[in-house]
């Protein structure tokens, strides 16, 4: 981790959803709880993360009910269960904030628009933005970062995108999130 990066009680870990805590369906969207599993190490590392951070807040985009393939219901079943396994863990997530919309539409809360960080520092007047890492893996998970002011973790095991310089916004890079969290609690 960065020397200048000392998480502790007063700082919020923005944590995008698919693809950092659980498996990214190729070329579609989680629509039940039987398609929602866990990245292998999350649980662990969410219940240690959990003891460190003040705030833990999932930001994701989820144009699937959008879409149609799913109803916000059935995206509000899976978070249910996504934050049941994540308690019984010993894990915490305090929020979830997720945008429908879909890709194009010009909608404010859309990352890597900043609508859903805002909602989440109007809610919780205590974020500082300055002290905030978001972990993601995608590019509109580290331009939402840059906007704010967070710094910016980028999850990939892609080693030539990786080291494609042109792609390197982010501050750190891992290959997941256990991963950032084992060299996070080092830091500490």
């Amino acid at each position: 981790m960065n020397n200048n990066i000392k998480p502790d009680k007063s700082w919020t870990l923005f944590l995008d959803r698919d693809g950092i805590i659980n498996e990214r369906p190729f070329n579609d969207y989680v629509k039940s709880v039987e398609e929602f599993v866990f990245i292998d190490g999350v649980l662990e590392s969410l219940n240690k993360l959990s003891k460190l951070f003040g705030k833990i807040i999932i930001v994701t985009n989820q144009q699937g009910v959008g879409k149609k393939l799913m109803t916000e219901k059935d995206l509000n079943g899976i978070h249910e269960f996504m934050c049941e396994k994540i308690r019984r863990a010993g894990g915490r997530i305090d929020k979830i904030y997720y945008c429908p919309d879909l890709d194009g539409s010009g909608s404010k809360d859309r990352k890597p628009e900043t609508g859903m960080g805002l909602k989440a520092k109007q809610d919780f007047p205590g974020i500082d933005f300055k002290k905030s890492i978001v972990v993601g893996d995608n590019l509109t998970d580290m331009v939402f970062g840059k906007k704010l002011n967070i710094f910016t973790v980028f999850i990939s095991d892609d080693i030539d995108y990786i080291s494609n310089e042109k792609n390197q916004i982010w501050d750190l890079h891992f290959r997941s999130l256990k991963e950032f969290c084992d060299s996070i609690i080092k830091s500490v």
